[in-house]
This record gives structure tokens, C-alpha cells and sequence, in this order.
């Protein structure tokens, strides 16, 4: 891209009062820079690689590494002892490392390629992790990253997400929606992504993107969380889409990250959060946590149904 685009000028402006942040914002996406390689380790192992020092928000087990390391090209990563993710992945997870309390139960609705599963995984250490992925070509991904990184305890399903909201209603603590999404941090990674900026496409993914967060509203126990998150710009489906769910489920409530809160959406007074690429620390993301505020019983959930209709495979297949 060599020139921005009307419809990325007019996005910049509803982001950013600031004029400079506003061109720093075009700048990152029409002229890529690259971001320093991350990684989060599923078990410990003294690093190869020269690593950058911490921010105060990153958890212990990721490492931001030099430019120029290629973790995805060495034994260990082989072998599942990281995964590799972009570090603005590691900023919308940190929804779920907010969040202190045990958690037996975590269902990640959108679940491919597998790099929030491994953190919920790998912060929360839950008894059960179901790993659902809807769109079936995504599923072989999911699966390889899940073995080779050894998460063990997980179920893997190929459902619609209204599947789940009907057969396993108010039984799961911790529901993961990385929503599909228009994909606009494609382009400050050097990437494409075709129309992300036409309303129609953004439209399109918003009304997504609800149905999804509806659906899995359903899933989740009294008292316990849903996380919502995107790796594009848009306000249609980032603020916008989080005051919706409020609307139409005012038993969740909005709950503050407190290592995140100098990242603070200006666009909105939820407490909801976003990392831009001009910060030079990753692509961009949007995060959000709510809670469910009902007291009431936590339904229990059905393994064996799930294990039934999962996709059955085993972490020493080859």
C-alpha cells in the first residue's frame, strides 16, 4: 500500500483527536515495520535466544526476543516447548491473566489456530479445555499446535457456536471469543486483507461477531467470565459490539484490567482496552472482560457428550 486509502484516512480520524497520532497510525500500516518475535513457553527451559527486557505487563512465561531471532526455526519449537505469537496476542490474553481466581473450566469458541488456548492454558491451568473451531479446514492447525505444545486435558470440537450454547448452557468459567473480524493488523504485519476497511465487510463482521458473543453468553456459569477480543481497528466491532452485549445482557458486567489501564479505549467508557501499532509492540488488538453478575447454579459440564462429538485424537499421535 503505498498511499492510504479514504476509507483508512476516515478510520484514523474517528480514532485519534491528535493529528500526529493519526499519521503515525497510517504510517504503521502502509509502511510495515517489523515487531520483535514472542513467544510463550508451554514449559520451562532455558531460553536460546537474546531476549528484550520485560514490560511491566508481560507475563513471566512470554518473551519478547531481538530482532531477527526465528523461534519458529529451532529445535525447540519442534519439540512444543513454545508456542510462537504475535506480542499484541499476549495483550488481548491479558483478560484472561487478570483474572486470579481458580478456574476449572475454560471454552475457547473461535479456537484456531490454538495460541489463546495455550495461554488460557498454560495462566489458568484448568481441569478441562475445550478447544472449538467452527470453520472445519482450521481444525487440522488447532489440533497440531495442541499436540505438539503437549496441552493436555483438552477436547477439540468442530461446532457451531449455537451448538454449544444449547447443549451446554451456564456450564463453563472462562468462555474465550477471539473473534473472526475483519483482520486490519494484517496490513501492519505486511499482510493483506482484502475490503477491511469497507463498511459493508465491517458490517458484515459485526453482526458476526454478535451472534457469536450471544451465543456464547449462554455458555457461561454465575459468576464467571467471557472475554471478548479482536486483532482489527474498527469501532463497529470493537466498541461498539461490547456496548451491544451490555444492552442486550445486563446481567455482565465490564471488569477492569488493572495492568492494562493506560491502554483505556478512549472510544468508550467501558472498561475496554486496545493496543495500536505505532506503539511499535505488536499488529494492534482490542480486549475486554465481563463477568457474569448472576448467583445461581452452575450447570454441570457434560464431558462425555463433548467427548462424543469431538475429535478424538491423541498427543503421542504422529
Amino acid at each position: 500500500m503505498d498511499k492510504p486509502s479514504n476509507l483508512l484516512i476516515k478510520l484514523s480520524c474517528r480514532l485519534f483527536d491528535d493529528t500526529i497520532e493519526q499519521e503515525k497510525f497510517i504510517n504503521a500500516l502502509i509502511h510495515p515495520q517489523p515487531f520483535h518475535p514472542c513467544i510463550l513457553w508451554c514449559r520451562d527451559q532455558k531460553s536460546p535466544f537474546n531476549v528484550e527486557l520485560p514490560i511491566s505487563w508481560q507475563p513471566p512465561f512470554i518473551e519478547r526476543l531481538s530482532l531477527g531471532e526465528k523461534p519458529g526455526q529451532h529445535p525447540l519449537h519442534d519439540e512444543g516447548y513454545y508456542y510462537c505469537l504475535d506480542f499484541s496476542s499476549v495483550f488481548a490474553a491479558m483478560s484472561l491473566y487478570a483474572v486470579r481466581s481458580p478456574i476449572n473450566t475454560v471454552l475457547d469458541m473461535c479456537a484456531a489456530p490454538g495460541g489463546k488456548s495455550v495461554f488460557a492454558w498454560r495462566a489458568l491451568r484448568p481441569q478441562l479445555l475445550v478447544c472449538n473451531e467452527a470453520i472445519s479446514k482450521r481444525i487440522g492447525m488447532l489440533i497440531s499446535n495442541l499436540k505438539r505444545c503437549q496441552i493436555h486435558s483438552s477436547i477439540v470440537l468442530n461446532k457451531d457456536s449455537s451448538y454449544l450454547a444449547e447443549s451446554v448452557p451456564n456450564s463453563s468459567q472462562f468462555v474465550i471469543v477471539d473473534a473472526p473480524c475483519t483482520g486490519q493488523s494484517l496490513l501492519a504485519k505486511g499482510g493483506k486483507a482484502p475490503g477491511c476497511f469497507h463498511p459493508t465487510t465491517i458490517n458484515k463482521n459485526a453482526n458476526r461477531q454478535k451472534r457469536i458473543l450471544a451465543n456464547s453468553a449462554q455458555l457461561v456459569a454465575p459468576q464467571g467470565y467471557l472475554t471478548y477480543m479482536t486483532c482489527t481497528y474498527s469501532i463497529e466491532e470493537n466498541e461498539q459490539v461490547c456496548e451491544w452485549f451490555l444492552s442486550k445482557f445486563p446481567q455482565f458486567q465490564a471488569v477492569e484490567i488493572p495492568e492494562l489501564v493506560e491502554y483505556q479505549s478512549c472510544l468508550s467508557r467501558i472498561p475496554c482496552y486496545r493496543l495500536f501499532p505505532q506503539s511499535k509492540l505488536g499488529a494492534g488488538a482490542f480486549t475486554v472482560l465481563f463477568q457474569n453478575t448472576e448467583v445461581g447454579k452452575v450447570e454441570n459440564l457434560d464431558v462425555e457428550m463433548l467427548q462424543r462429538v469431538g475429535i478424538r485424537y491423541k498427543l503421542d499421535d504422529t
